[in-house]
């Protein structure tokens, strides 16, 4: 092929390095839709710009780093018409702008019941009693002195993807998936602190409960307290924030996020479930024939691609596409991720970038060249129960429409040749 033929070659027939190749040779620049030829020495690479022909600011000038007001569109998002106060509403996480799979705290998912408190550290106190050996009060500096650890795990709220039972409804994985954030947390095993009260043999449930007004108080078999609860008062090396608990929360892991009690307060071992009104009342899912699920605490294998997306359009035109999302399981680690640009007729492998970890987010990657046709773009996971990821027709045949919560159904975004994308629901 000569200089002229490789010039005019499609761009999908050359794969990702020699597209990347031939751009960089030609001093290719993005414009619009597509890959312009620069028709001369570009600016920005030739002669020195504004920002460096002078001193930038000094390492003291934000105490407290904050993002560069370039990104300032990355934050949490209310739904307006979702709750009728924000003192108990929900807002999501900017999946479809993260990378990765931590979330940074200051826009990682928060849900109030009765708004975010604040309660300082020499005001904290825990209480462990009930059936148990020696009944317990910790300050916060009591709890600091037990041997740590430090885990990451996601938390999911059992409503995440819950509008979407009857048909698409959100545009945006913000919206759809959002209500989801993993985060690095360090503290005490309950285990540790249920030890050193010392459980009585009749004992097989905690009832946990929180300081602020709500309470939220939640019933915990014994068994999954000294599994793998922790009693945590950092996440991601820092603090806890105030609407994430500050200054201690309980860690569920894999469990839906409702019962991550925060501002832990106490913690009371029962012979029995100690049921509050609004964990009868709305953490059910109700079936078609009226029945509901109960105690349905574990959060299934799901994902999601997150680019391409309604919120994260194509922006580059043809050519070399990065499809990338996020893959979770409650059950245990994420071990396979596949990805349709056809609506589900064929899969492909994604490249996970760690191997999965349990109880905690994985990030994939598929790598395509995209021609500017229109895709169907789906993510299907696989955790190491086995367990596949089902299409909503299939959570349906069992579930029927009547629930909200737990909903973890295949989502498809359908991109369009101009690169802008769309929430369907496909048969």
């Amino acid at each position: 092929m000569d200089e002229k033929e490789r010039e005019s070659a499609p761009v999908a027939s050359m794969g990702r390095r020699g597209f990347l190749r031939a751009g960089a040779a030609a001093g290719a620049l993005v414009a619009g839709a597509g890959m312009a030829r620069a028709e001369g020495p570009d600016p920005l690479i030739t002669e020195v710009q504004p920002w460096a022909q002078g001193l930038g600011d000094g390492v003291d000038a934000t105490p407290y780093g904050l993002p560069i007001h370039f990104e300032s569109d990355v934050v949490r998002r209310n739904v307006s018409w979702l709750t009728a106060d924000t003192i108990s509403s929900i807002n999501f996480t900017p999946i479809h702008a993260l990378d990765g799979t931590i979330t940074p705290q200051g826009c990682a998912f928060e849900r109030h019941h009765s708004g975010a408190i604040e309660l300082s550290k020499p005001d904290y106190r825990l209480m462990i009693n009930g059936l148990v050996e020696t009944p317990l009060i910790f300050t916060y500096e009591d709890l600091e002195r037990f041997p740590r650890v430090t885990r990451t795990y996601f938390l999911e709220c059992a409503a995440n993807t819950g509008m979407e039972w009857a048909g698409a409804q959100l545009n945006g994985s913000q919206y759809t998936h959002g209500m989801i954030h993993n985060m690095e947390y360090t503290g005490v095993t309950l285990r540790t602190l249920l030890e050193e009260a010392g459980v009585k043999p009749e004992g097989k449930w905690v009832y946990v409960e929180g300081a602020d007004a709500s309470s939220n108080g939640r019933s915990i078999p014994l068994e999954k307290a000294l599994d793998d609860c922790l009693v945590a008062f950092k996440a991601n090396g820092e603090a806890l924030r105030k609407e994430h608990g500050y200054p201690v929360r309980l860690c569920v892991p894999g469990w839906e996020g409702n019962m991550w009690v925060k501002w832990l307060r106490r913690i009371e071992v029962t012979d029995q479930a100690v049921e509050s009104r609004e964990e009868t009342s709305k953490y059910t899912d109700t079936l078609a024939d009226g029945t509901s699920r109960k105690w349905t605490w574990v959060m299934d294998a799901k994902s999601v691609v997150t680019s391409p997306s309604p919120q994260a359009p194509i922006k580059h035109g043809t050519g070399p596409l990065v499809i990338t999302g996020l893959a979770w399981s409650g059950r245990g680690a994420i071990k396979a991720v596949h990805v349709t640009v056809d609506g589900g007729k064929t899969w492909k492998e994604a490249r996970l970038a760690a191997p999965g970890q349990p109880m905690a987010l994985t990030r994939f990657y598929l790598d395509h060249d995209w021609d500017g046709s229109e895709m169907l773009v789906q993510s299907r996971a696989v955790d190491d129960t086995g367990y596949v990821q089902p299409t909503k027709a299939q959570l349906r045949e069992v579930r029927g429409l009547n629930s909200i919560y737990h909903n973890n159904c295949i989502q498809t975004w359908w991109v369009k040749p101009n690169g802008e994308a769309e929430n369907v629901e496909i048969s």
